[in-house]
């Protein structure tokens, strides 16, 4: 047999090292499709003179567009089998990204626990990207489930001790991001307010929706090269409990951060990620709101702050007009996320500072 089935848990072995197949060259027409899809309005990558005016070299790629791309590269060796995407820790975005850049990918397993029912285990990986350089742009840890090719048990449980959070002094910067033209640029990004105008439990309403259609998160995930059979196969996917096809998690999280510029426009670029969950599924039909809660605020240089936020997608639910609770009393008194939340991310971005 030629063709791949991809890898099962039992495939995999802590320490494994993976070099993932077919590097990705960004074009312009990247860009434009990611904000096709996801209605970015992100001034750096939407205008080369900004960008240029901010001491970069252009316009650069969005930050979860190199985070989907790398991801998708790492798919059909890691996640091809894979039965939910779990969550992240310790996301890195390193250097810029530009069109004409190539990127690739490697992946570590560091490691591996088996489920009680026999039918899937989870799997824990380091993920990086580099570009044509061999300079690293992105790094993550993500944790996944995948299938078992039979209910033979081995009992491995060795989860790693991954970090909770990505501490303000290990923030990376741009280092030819230069701010001084800033006051006279800020209008292009849409945006007033400043580092110093939020406030740490401050909660922003991002006050609008967007409806999930199949052709978007299909087109969305195909962008990426994400071969993850989830989102692709309505044949197989009527035969799991859903019933039909996943939208591809990073896609509800473009979407909600692309809402959240309504309220953060000044958020030049996500610097890391201290966690990530794909709270409940979403598909397609389901219209996503978003808001964010300041978790923290970290002065960095002069002219450059960075705001700890946790960005929560909701689905069919306006979280500016009803109550939806980040979390609920599940059973037996344990708390579980609300039905209707989506995603929470918890992230790093950083943000001019007033003079």
């Amino acid at each position: 047999m030629k063709a791949t089935t991809g890898n099962f848990f039992e495939d995999f072995k802590i320490g494994q090292r993976i070099q993932h197949p077919v590097p990705r060259t960004i074009h312009g027409g990247d860009l434009a499709h990611y904000i096709a899809l996801t209605g970015d309005r992100r001034a750096t990558s939407s205008s080369t003179e900004v960008a240029r005016g901010l001491g970069l070299a252009r316009e650069v790629a969005q930050d979860l567009l190199t985070f989907h791309i790398v991801f998708g590269k790492t798919v059909g060796e890691v996640s091809l089998n894979a039965v939910a995407n779990l969550g992240y820790a310790k996301v890195l975005f390193k250097r810029p990204v530009y069109p004409g850049d190539t990127l690739l990918a490697e992946t570590e397993v560091v490691g591996l626990r088996e489920l009680s029912n026999g039918k899937a285990g989870i799997v824990y990986v380091h993920s990086r990207g580099f570009n044509q350089k061999g300079q690293e742009v992105l790094s993550f840890y993500r944790w996944v489930m995948v299938d078992k090719r039979t209910t033979e048990t081995s009992k491995i449980d060795q989860v790693p001790d991954l970090p909770k959070e990505v501490p303000a002094s290990e923030l990376p910067i741009p280092e030819s991001l230069n701010l001084q033209r800033f006051p006279d640029l800020a209008w292009a990004t849409g945006g007033r307010h400043m580092f110093e105008d939020y406030e740490i439990g401050e909660r922003i309403h991002h006050l609008a929706g967007m409806t999930i259609e199949e052709a978007d998160h299909t087109q969305a995930t195909r962008l990426y090269q994400n071969t993850a059979k989830v989102h692709f196969d309505l044949h197989t996917m009527k035969e799991s409990r859903f019933g039909k096809r996943l939208v591809y998690g990073g896609h509800v999280m473009s979407v909600c951060y692309a809402l959240a510029g309504n309220g953060l426009e000044n958020v030049l670029q996500m610097a890391a990620w201290n966690s990530g969950a794909h709270a409940n599924p979403t598909f397609a039909g389901d219209t996503l709101y978003a808001w964010t809660d300041v978790l923290d605020r970290v002065e960095l240089r002069k002219d450059l702050g960075a705001l700890r936020l946790r960005l929560v997608g909701v689905k069919n639910a306006d979280p500016s007009r009803e109550e939806v609770a980040l979390e609920i009393a599940g059973e037996g008194g344990k708390h579980a996320y609300d039905p209707r939340v989506v995603l929470v991310l918890d992230y790093w971005g950083l943000v001019p500072r007033k003079r």
